[in-house]
């Protein structure tokens, strides 16, 4: 049972009695969002619970060790442990100790592990070499795993480890996605790859990285201007939550796809590669003279390892990608004779205010009249799209002692794509740049009780169709402006290729910063393993709309329209009035959550979650236009 809707005076009291319940009760336990759980119960051969057992759960890559005592049920749960292969012994007075090796454990499962012990047998030893068939018998989440196996050796587009998530039953890609090119669309709705969950819209999932939502300005998913999230290196795996969620997990109503970062090790690991895609493993375009220019190389390297043994780890991973793509296609122009003013009806002259505006307008020497058409001709154009992106990410663990371990996570992803009109007059740039930072202290006070708090920050800022610079002079020509400051405006003519002056698409700018505090408590009485904990995040969204900030000063029914300068619609917008509209709104969220342990093969999920988002307000007391 989840109720998602609860009353906030209710679910604070819900918490506040559960602390009180955790400090009186010395059998508590940890956050599993980010990490996983392990949990089950130690009995002898006749079926009795053993109370008071040892149970060492060891992680042999890093030396870390959680030891846990069963409680009065035999019942022992270990939450938050990372993703890795454990070791788990136990033992208890009188009994022969045992030891099951090969234990992998996933990011944000719940995995039961019961252990039956034999009076005084020597040492018992299990090798887990496969897995077994997963019958979940501790949550009613509907979940799976992507592990690093599959995330770094299946072929990816552009190596973005969100397309593994379409594993998942019920999870497909939106098939119908705007171009990463200069669309306004593609940038106002967020650059990542599209993906929907069961009939949710793509806006309605969640991301996160070790704990922090890292969901862009949208609300859309992680990516850069290639549309895809880099990083695959430095991801352990990842998990993703359909549906049945438990009471923990908020925010959207779609899937959660919660992924963890890669951890230093006590032994030096690491990569290199390089994948090189070019148009010489292409083949011709039928109707083509010569196959179009197409390249891209995407190359980097990880690697991990110890500071200081079993204590201080280390672990970072870079991704380059320089791509250049064709953007040819083609055009067409005021041909010799009209821009001498010579047309079917006959001669005129040319309006002297259009004669500049014709360098707008290149008349290459292959350019093409058609007979039927001879105020038009047409040739074509070959611009050349460039991305240059950088990633990187660097995480590092500290273990203060057995009960109080830090880790940080940080990266950093930069992306300009220039593109050139179609004219090949001016380059404009569409820039994405992410950054994210995320801190998470464990703090475990006594074998069942434990908390985790993470402080994590999420920056994105996306622009569509900043001037970077003009190839034509023409189209920095100030006397071609409609107001000071300001290039040539856009023109439309009715069969002619549009053209304007640098500055002249339409602009937006995003800008979004994401504060973020979780805390979770957890604690184990009896058969019941008890969570509670909050949630904040406070949302800065900055925009900035430009429609065609140079004026959209012509709209001509034909060339013969144009050269005599006779518009049928002029539209010219003041550019004082163009502001920045600044949304600030807040997000807190409480849940209570009671995994009731009735059978070894039974568990009950009982969950209240409250959640709200304040009214948005604007940070400059106005609205932009």
């Amino acid at each position: 049972m989840l109720i998602k809707k609860l009353n906030l005076c209710s679910v604070f009291l819900a918490v506040c009695g559960l602390l009180i319940f955790a400090a009186g009760s010395a059998r508590p336990i940890i956050a599993q969002l980010a990490g996983a759980t392990l949990s089950g119960v130690v009995s002898d051969e006749s079926g009795a619970t053993l109370a008071g057992a040892k149970v060492a759960i060891k992680n042999p890559a890093n030396g870390d060790i959680r030891e846990l005592t069963t409680n009065s049920d035999g019942i022992y749960s270990a939450p938050n442990l990372a993703p890795a292969t454990y070791e788990v012994t136990v033992t208890a007075q009188g009994f022969g100790p045992v030891t099951q090796k090969g234990l992998v454990l996933n990011a944000g499962g719940q995995q039961a592990l019961d252990f039956k012990l034999k009076v005084g047998q020597l040492a018992q030893e299990v090798e887990v070499s496969a897995a077994s068939v997963n019958v979940e018998t501790t949550t009613s989440a509907v979940s799976a795993t992507v592990e690093q196996k599959t995330v770094v050796e299946l072929p990816l587009n552009g190596r973005d480890w969100t397309q593994l998530a379409t594993l998942q039953p019920g999870v497909t890609s939106v098939r119908a996605q705007a171009s990463n090119a200069s669309t306004a669309n593609r940038g106002n709705r967020g650059f990542g790859n599209q993906l929907t969950d069961s009939g949710h819209r793509p806006n309605e999932n969640t991301y996160r990285i070790d704990g922090i939502n890292i969901n862009d300005y949208s609300n859309g998913s992680p990516g850069s201007v290639l549309g895809a999230s880099l990083g695959v290196d430095a991801i352990q795996e990842f998990s993703v939550v359909t549906t049945n969620y438990t009471a923990e997990y908020g925010r959207t109503s779609g899937a959660v796809i919660n992924a963890v970062t890669r951890a230093g090790t006590n032994d030096v690991h690491g990569s290199a590669y390089i994948f090189d895609r070019d148009k010489i493993f292409d083949a011709k375009p039928f109707f083509a003279d010569k196959k179009p220019p197409f390249r891209r190389v995407q190359f980097g390297g990880s690697a991990g390892t110890a500071i200081v043994k079993d204590k201080t780890f280390i672990f970072g991973d870079y991704e380059g990608v320089r791509q250049s793509k064709s953007s040819a296609q083609g055009v067409t122009v005021p041909s010799a004779t009209a821009r001498a003013g010579m047309f079917k009806d006959g001669t005129f002259p040319v309006d002297p205010s259009i004669t500049n505006l014709l360098a707008l307008y290149p008349l290459p020497s292959n350019a093409v009249v058609d007979p039927n058409k001879p105020d038009v001709a047409s040739y074509n154009a070959a611009g050349l799209q460039t991305i240059v992106e950088n990633y990187f990410t660097i995480r590092a663990d500290h273990k203060f002692s057995e009960k109080d371990s830090l880790n940080g996570t940080y990266f950093f992803d930069k992306a300009p794509q220039s593109l050139p009109d179609a004219l090949d007059n001016v380059v404009h740039q569409v820039f994405t740049k992410r950054q994210m930072i995320g801190i998470t202290e464990s703090h475990i006070f006594s074998p069942e009780l434990a908390n985790i708090a993470r402080l994590g920050f999420n920056r994105v800022v996306g622009l569509v169709n900043e001037p970077v610079r003009a190839i034509n002079p023409a189209a920095v020509d100030p006397t071609l402006g409609v107001s000071a400051g300001l290039f040539a405006p856009l023109f439309t003519v009715g069969g002619l290729t549009s053209a304007g002056g640098l500055g002249n698409p339409s602009f937006f700018g995003h800008h979004y910063n994401s504060y973020q505090f979780n805390d979770d408590v957890f604690l184990t009485r009896g058969k019941h393993s008890f969570k509670a904990g909050f949630a904040f995040e406070r949302m800065q969204y900055n925009v900035l709309s430009k429609l065609n900030p140079n004026g959209h000063f012509g709209r001509y029914k034909d060339v013969e329209a144009f050269i005599r300068n006779v518009p049928t619609k002029v539209a010219l917008l003041d550019p004082s009035i163009r502001k920045e509209v600044g949304s600030r709104d807040s997000l807190f969220g409480g849940y209570f959550q009671d995994d009731w342990r009735i059978a070894s093969n039974l568990t009950l999920n009982l969950g209240l979650r409250y959640e709200m988002l304040t009214l948005p307000t604007e940070a400059h007391d106005g609205f932009g236009v």
